[in-house]
């Protein structure tokens, strides 16, 4: 499966994180090598997320979201490029 690296800001602070694509739009969410969550992206309404065992509160978590679409080439308006 893909992985790739994503910044992200957090309470103005950079912070890194590790995705590694698992299908179906969900993603493995790591940092320092560790696993912290995973991410289940919404295709039809790009603003909705489900995280599942994430330890991220939701300004990070939704902020790797607008990351992991922004790698992956989503567009807000109508969906994948």
């Amino acid at each position: 499966m893909e992985q790739f690296r994503i910044e992200v800001a957090v309470e103005n602070e950079g912070r890194f994180y590790d995705i590694r694509a698992l299908g179906d739009a969900r993603y493995e969410i790591s940092e320092n090598g560790q696993v912290i969550g995973t991410i289940q992206l919404d295709e039809r309404d790009h603003a909705r997320c489900e995280s599942q065992g994430c330890e991220l509160d939701l300004p990070a978590l939704h902020a790797v979201r607008e990351g992991i679409q922004a790698h992956e080439g989503w567009d807000e308006a109508i969906g994948h490029a």
